[in-house]
């Protein structure tokens, strides 16, 4: 029974439900502030005040608010009560306004990575990035390879998650075929792909994945790419293997914590994804992280720059896709593009 419950919300939409519920509760603090006035005023029975300070404070301070500017004869005592509900009220619907609206539209993140060991012969280099693609609407990833089709990119990296448990993964992969490189798609495999169903769809639309191996994508630009750590056993020094000494060498791992665990010596650079940048963040802060279910290492690896245990730069991005109806909130879904700089 439970799990059915779980399933219609899932289906209906967390964010949806909440709302109605958001507009409910407001709507009937409302009322009963209109109600309580006029009926005290006529010494008449009337909610009890401790019940309906209560009621306040559970997210319907917009409502109570409302109620107390409507009527002349205001509930005694209940100024400061209202006050706290409206604080109260106003953070979630501050997040739900978030999650439909800006939450909802990706957005395309220009980076300059400057590196004395990127090769001065490919200054100016271009690379499109983005993971955790999920169930994204097959129009969405359309749009967002038509943009990238406008934007000159070189080289593009998928950082896997694109949840093989049912056809849909199949579709998302005909549309990144669709963008247009210099030098061709590469990706890895996530926690939530079946890497031999995913591989396939991949060679087939003439993408190469990375299967704890490497490639020369340019003289001196060497790409390297490893297994999930939650599904298989990712192997950066096997990754790395073919790279030469004075290569630049990307990495591109799906979960960061793998860096955390093995060395990163000899890597420039390294692309990531998974944490979705705490997928409901609040106001921007991953706290969702802080659990362990995700990374090991807290909001270390929520959203941007961070750094290897060896001190190599590591990018995570927030994703591109919505991981079934659970929302974004404060968690913009992103395309990544880095222009390459040499010293």
């Amino acid at each position: 029974m439970l799990r059915l419950i779980v399933n219609w919300i899932l289906r209906f939409g967390i964010i949806e439900l909440f709302s109605i519920f958001f507009v409910m509760i407001n709507g009937a603090a409302l009322f009963l502030y209109v109600s309580y006035s006029r009926k005290e005023k006529n010494n008449k029975w009337s909610i009890h005040a401790a019940a309906l300070a209560l009621f306040t404070l559970v997210c319907g301070g917009i409502g109570a608010f409302l109620g107390m500017c409507f009527v002349r004869q205001r509930p005694r005592r209940h100024k400061l009560i209202v006050f706290i509900g409206l604080v109260v009220a106003l953070i979630p619907m501050i997040h739900i306004v978030n999650g439909l609206t800006l939450s909802r539209i990706v957005r395309y993140v220009e980076i300059e990575f400057i590196s004395e060991a990127w090769p001065l012969e490919l200054d100016g280099y271009r690379i499109a990035f983005f993971a955790d693609t999920h169930v994204i609407s097959h129009e969405n990833m359309g749009n967002i390879a038509a943009e990238l089709n406008n934007r000159n990119i070189d080289l593009l990296i998928l950082g896997g998650d694109f949840s093989t448990r049912d056809a849909h993964y199949q579709g998302t992969i005909r549309e990144i075929a669709e963008i247009v490189t210099t030098d061709g798609i590469f990706g890895v495999e996530g926690n939530h792909d079946n890497h031999i169903m995913l591989f396939r769809a991949m060679e087939e639309h003439g993408m190469t994945p990375l299967d704890n191996s490497g490639v020369h994508i340019r003289e001196k630009f060497f790409l390297a790419g490893v297994h999930d750590m939650w599904n298989r056993s990712p192997d950066i020094e096997a990754a790395m293997a073919g790279a030469n000494a004075d290569d630049f060498v990307l990495l591109i791992s799906h979960n960061p914590d793998v860096t955390m665990e093995q060395s990163t010596l000899g890597i420039d650079l390294v692309l990531s994804g998974h944490t979705h940048g705490g997928q409901i963040a609040f106001f921007g802060f991953p706290m969702y992280l802080l659990r362990g279910s995700i990374t090991d290492y807290g909001t270390t690896f929520g959203y941007g720059f961070a750094y290897s245990a060896d001190g190599v730069p590591v990018f995570v991005t927030r994703g591109v896709g919505v991981y079934y109806t659970i929302p974004r909130i404060f968690a913009r879904p992103e395309v990544v593009i880095f222009t390459m700089r040499s010293y």
